[in-house]
């Protein structure tokens, strides 16, 4: 399958796993590549040191094309940045931040700069800024989303009517169903995050994944908005912000409650009531633990299956 995003990347199917924090590994990302699409690392749960060793045994792992996710906002990201270079990774999604900052200084260096949005507003600026291709994420997905709360089938097609650069879907994506949907909206390709953690190569814990998987329609919920929006499963440690919501805690309140390594205590460390579990809405129709590159083939196999389907509806 041959479309824009696949010859951006050099990839045989435009599908994208999300660099998710705790969760985005070398095996993870190397699999999911070696299967056709296009791996990430999560850096924003790396030190600068470990996001070294993470791109070398990625190396040695693939010899398919893989990328960085770097969220903006990370303390030490010049250091990111230099290893990045340094380690010759010729893919990186930035995210979180403003897109201006480093695009530029990425593609004199002969790498695709990929930026993460969450509005028409912000893939305006991203496109601005010089990008290669724009993520337009719903606020269906796991993690830190948009304030705006625009959900991934209004936000797309949106996206698509004010932009001229390759897109890719996200939010809400873990079916190939899913992924034609995205398409006839007018992406290019998806990226997925959530349906990447039910699978033995990420490197999230164990007992998260089970969570993952056993999780219904309306077990996750975006919360802290006043902090950085998140989307959550409902354990002890979220049924702790409610309370706090309603006893009238402040801003400050809630970043004391939040406090620090509360992600890595839940998705990496297994403490699944204090932690903080970030997982999108589509964690409800995640029943399994598969191999990611099962994950890709299956994608691809209900995606042209669906297609057929519409076609002969079409007649």
């Amino acid at each position: 399958m041959q479309n824009k995003i696949t010859q951006l990347f050099g990839i045989e199917y435009p599908i994208i796993q999300a660099g998710m924090v705790w969760a985005s590994g070398w095996r993870l990302a190397s699999a999911v590549s070696n299967a056709g699409g296009l791996g990430l690392l999560g850096a924003g749960s790396m030190y600068p040191d470990v996001l070294e060793e993470h791109i070398i045994k990625c190396k040695k792992a693939t010899d398919k094309p893989f990328g960085v996710n770097i969220p903006m906002l990370y303390p030490d990201i010049e250091k990111l940045m230099n290893i990045i270079v340094e380690q010759e990774v010729k893919i990186v999604f930035t995210s979180a931040g403003n897109p201006k900052t480093w695009t530029k200084f990425l593609q004199e260096q002969g790498i695709t700069v990929v930026h993460v949005v969450s509005s028409v507003k912000f893939a305006l600026k991203a496109q601005e800024a010089g990008v290669d291709a724009i993520v337009a994420e719903g606020f269906e997905a796991g993690g830190h989303n948009g304030r705006d709360e625009t959900t991934t089938m209004v936000l797309i097609p949106s996206v698509k009517e004010k932009i001229s650069v390759p897109l890719i879907a996200a939010g809400g994506i873990a079916t190939g169903r899913a992924m034609l949907a995205a398409m006839v909206l007018g992406a290019d390709g998806v990226q997925v995050g959530s349906r990447f953690v039910a699978s033995p190569e990420a490197s999230s814990h164990e007992l998260f994944k089970k969570w993952v998987v056993d999780a219904n329609e309306g077990d996750t919920q975006l919360t802290l908005k006043e902090l950085a929006p998140v989307r959550l499963l409902k354990n002890k440690f979220f049924q702790d912000i409610q309370e706090a919501y309603a006893n009238g805690a402040s801003k400050e309140d809630l970043q004391a409650l939040l406090g620090r390594a509360r992600a890595k205590k839940g998705m990496f460390e297994g403490d699944m009531e204090e932690g903080e579990l970030e997982i999108g809405q589509v964690s409800g129709l995640i029943h399994d633990i598969k191999p990611a590159s099962d994950i890709v083939h299956g994608l691809m196999a209900e995606f042209n299956r669906a297609k057929a389907e519409i076609l002969h509806y079409l007649g």
